[in-house]
Protein backbone atom coordinates (compact mmCIF):
# COMPACT_ATOMS: atom_id res chain seq x y z
CA UNK A 1 0.00 0.00 0.00
CA UNK A 2 2.75 2.70 0.78
CA UNK A 3 4.65 2.05 -2.44
CA UNK A 4 1.08 2.52 -4.57
CA UNK A 5 0.36 5.38 -2.09
CA UNK A 6 3.91 7.09 -2.67
CA UNK A 7 4.16 6.27 -6.01
CA UNK A 8 0.98 6.03 -7.32
CA UNK A 9 -0.85 3.39 -9.66
CA UNK A 10 1.20 3.30 -12.88
CA UNK A 11 4.60 4.07 -11.65
CA UNK A 12 4.72 1.44 -9.08
CA UNK A 13 6.40 -1.31 -11.44
CA UNK A 14 5.74 -5.42 -11.00
CA UNK A 15 9.62 -5.23 -10.39
CA UNK A 16 8.75 -2.60 -7.52
CA UNK A 17 6.00 -4.46 -5.92
CA UNK A 18 8.14 -7.59 -6.17
CA UNK A 19 11.09 -5.94 -4.35
CA UNK A 20 8.93 -4.30 -1.74
CA UNK A 21 6.58 -6.81 -1.07
CA UNK A 22 9.82 -9.44 -0.82
CA UNK A 23 7.99 -12.24 -2.46
CA UNK A 24 8.20 -13.91 -6.53
CA UNK A 25 6.35 -13.45 -9.78
CA UNK A 26 4.61 -16.82 -8.61
CA UNK A 27 3.71 -15.75 -5.22
CA UNK A 28 2.25 -12.75 -6.58
CA UNK A 29 -0.18 -14.20 -9.13
CA UNK A 30 -1.41 -16.90 -6.78
CA UNK A 31 -2.15 -14.12 -4.42
CA UNK A 32 -3.44 -11.18 -5.85
CA UNK A 33 -3.83 -11.67 -9.83
CA UNK A 34 -2.37 -8.67 -11.13
CA UNK A 35 -1.68 -5.53 -10.26
CA UNK A 36 -4.41 -3.94 -10.76
CA UNK A 37 -6.20 -5.70 -8.57
CA UNK A 38 -3.59 -5.59 -5.66
CA UNK A 39 -3.79 -1.63 -6.06
CA UNK A 40 -7.79 -2.23 -5.29
CA UNK A 41 -7.35 -4.15 -1.95
CA UNK A 42 -5.15 -1.32 -0.65
CA UNK A 43 -6.92 1.52 -1.56
CA UNK A 44 -10.05 -0.11 0.19
CA UNK A 45 -7.67 -1.17 2.97
CA UNK A 46 -6.58 2.86 2.97
CA UNK A 47 -10.15 3.64 2.74
CA UNK A 48 -10.87 1.07 5.84
CA UNK A 49 -8.09 2.67 7.76
CA UNK A 50 -9.04 5.95 7.57
CA UNK A 51 -12.38 5.40 8.44
CA UNK A 52 -11.16 3.91 11.26
CA UNK A 53 -10.08 6.95 12.49
CA UNK A 54 -12.69 9.35 11.59
CA UNK A 55 -14.57 7.24 13.57
CA UNK A 56 -12.03 6.80 16.68
CA UNK A 57 -12.21 11.00 16.46
CA UNK A 58 -15.72 11.23 16.46
CA UNK A 59 -15.56 9.07 19.59
CA UNK A 60 -13.43 10.82 21.49
CA UNK A 61 -13.86 14.67 20.22
CA UNK A 62 -16.75 16.84 19.76
CA UNK A 63 -17.88 17.29 16.22
CA UNK A 64 -16.07 20.28 15.33
CA UNK A 65 -13.27 19.47 17.22
CA UNK A 66 -12.93 15.42 15.40
CA UNK A 67 -13.50 17.90 11.93
CA UNK A 68 -10.29 19.97 13.03
CA UNK A 69 -8.24 16.68 14.44
CA UNK A 70 -8.61 14.83 11.63
CA UNK A 71 -7.95 17.13 9.06
CA UNK A 72 -5.09 18.56 10.83
CA UNK A 73 -3.51 14.78 12.00
CA UNK A 74 -3.63 13.14 8.32
CA UNK A 75 -1.66 15.43 6.79
CA UNK A 76 1.46 13.10 6.56
CA UNK A 77 3.71 16.14 7.29
CA UNK A 78 6.78 15.54 8.96
CA UNK A 79 9.62 13.02 9.19
CA UNK A 80 7.46 10.19 9.03
CA UNK A 81 6.96 7.05 6.85
CA UNK A 82 4.42 8.69 5.10
CA UNK A 83 5.26 12.12 4.75
CA UNK A 84 4.47 14.22 1.59
CA UNK A 85 2.35 11.27 0.43
CA UNK A 86 -1.01 12.82 0.42
CA UNK A 87 -4.34 11.21 0.58
CA UNK A 88 -3.99 8.15 -1.69
CA UNK A 89 -8.02 8.41 -2.25
CA UNK A 90 -6.94 11.92 -3.49
CA UNK A 91 -4.06 10.66 -5.47
CA UNK A 92 -5.95 8.11 -7.54
CA UNK A 93 -8.42 10.35 -8.50
CA UNK A 94 -6.35 12.59 -9.77
CA UNK A 95 -3.62 10.27 -11.64
CA UNK A 96 -6.73 8.05 -13.11
CA UNK A 97 -9.29 10.04 -13.67
CA UNK A 98 -10.14 9.85 -17.71
CA UNK A 99 -7.28 6.79 -17.22
CA UNK A 100 -8.81 3.68 -15.36
CA UNK A 101 -12.54 5.29 -14.38
CA UNK A 102 -13.21 1.97 -12.06
CA UNK A 103 -10.35 2.79 -9.87
CA UNK A 104 -11.11 6.37 -10.33
CA UNK A 105 -14.70 5.73 -9.06
CA UNK A 106 -13.74 3.42 -6.67
CA UNK A 107 -11.27 6.29 -4.86
CA UNK A 108 -13.79 8.68 -5.40
CA UNK A 109 -16.77 6.85 -3.54
CA UNK A 110 -14.53 6.69 -0.98
CA UNK A 111 -14.03 10.30 -0.70
CA UNK A 112 -18.04 10.90 -0.79
CA UNK A 113 -18.21 8.49 2.33
CA UNK A 114 -16.00 10.87 3.75
CA UNK A 115 -17.84 13.36 3.05
CA UNK A 116 -20.83 11.79 4.19
CA UNK A 117 -19.09 11.41 7.41
CA UNK A 118 -18.15 15.08 7.29
CA UNK A 119 -21.82 15.79 6.93
CA UNK A 120 -22.83 13.90 9.93
CA UNK A 121 -20.54 15.87 11.94
CA UNK A 122 -21.92 19.50 10.83
CA UNK A 123 -25.18 17.97 11.83
CA UNK A 124 -24.61 16.52 14.98
CA UNK A 125 -22.77 20.25 15.76
CA UNK A 126 -26.24 21.60 14.94
CA UNK A 127 -25.78 22.85 11.21
CA UNK A 128 -29.10 22.33 9.56
CA UNK A 129 -29.14 19.11 6.67
CA UNK A 130 -29.08 21.67 3.91
CA UNK A 131 -26.21 23.56 5.57
CA UNK A 132 -24.57 20.41 6.88
CA UNK A 133 -24.56 18.87 3.19
CA UNK A 134 -23.20 22.52 2.04
CA UNK A 135 -20.41 22.98 3.95
CA UNK A 136 -19.64 19.40 3.72
CA UNK A 137 -18.39 19.72 0.06
CA UNK A 138 -16.75 22.71 1.20
CA UNK A 139 -14.62 20.64 3.74
CA UNK A 140 -13.71 17.82 1.13
CA UNK A 141 -12.22 20.91 -1.18
CA UNK A 142 -10.88 22.33 1.76
CA UNK A 143 -9.76 18.22 2.46
CA UNK A 144 -8.54 17.52 -1.21
CA UNK A 145 -6.81 20.84 -1.42
CA UNK A 146 -4.17 19.88 1.54
CA UNK A 147 -3.50 16.52 0.86
CA UNK A 148 -2.93 18.18 -2.87
CA UNK A 149 -0.87 21.01 -0.98
CA UNK A 150 0.91 18.04 1.17
CA UNK A 151 2.02 15.88 -1.70
CA UNK A 152 3.34 19.18 -3.17
CA UNK A 153 5.95 19.86 0.14
CA UNK A 154 3.52 23.15 0.93
CA UNK A 155 4.96 23.98 4.46
CA UNK A 156 2.77 22.25 6.93
CA UNK A 157 2.07 25.25 8.73
CA UNK A 158 0.03 26.51 5.51
CA UNK A 159 -1.98 24.04 5.53
CA UNK A 160 -2.85 24.43 9.08
CA UNK A 161 -3.22 27.71 8.39
CA UNK A 162 -6.04 26.48 5.60
CA UNK A 163 -8.13 24.35 7.73
CA UNK A 164 -8.18 26.68 10.65
CA UNK A 165 -9.70 29.51 8.22
CA UNK A 166 -12.12 27.11 6.85
CA UNK A 167 -13.10 26.10 10.33
CA UNK A 168 -13.47 29.88 11.50
CA UNK A 169 -15.77 30.39 8.61
CA UNK A 170 -17.64 27.72 9.70
CA UNK A 171 -18.33 28.20 13.26
CA UNK A 172 -19.22 31.95 11.76
CA UNK A 173 -21.56 30.96 8.88
CA UNK A 174 -25.01 30.17 9.45
CA UNK A 175 -26.50 26.88 11.04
Amino acid sequence: MKLFWRKGYRASSLSDLLDEMKIGRGSFYAAFGDKRRLYLECLNLFAERTAAIVQKTRDKYPPMDAIRYFLQHSLNHGEGSKAGFGCMAVNTVIELAGVDDELAAAASAWLSKLQALFEDCLCEAGYSPARAAEYAAYLMLVNEGVRVASRCKLPHRQSLEAIDTALRLLQAAPR
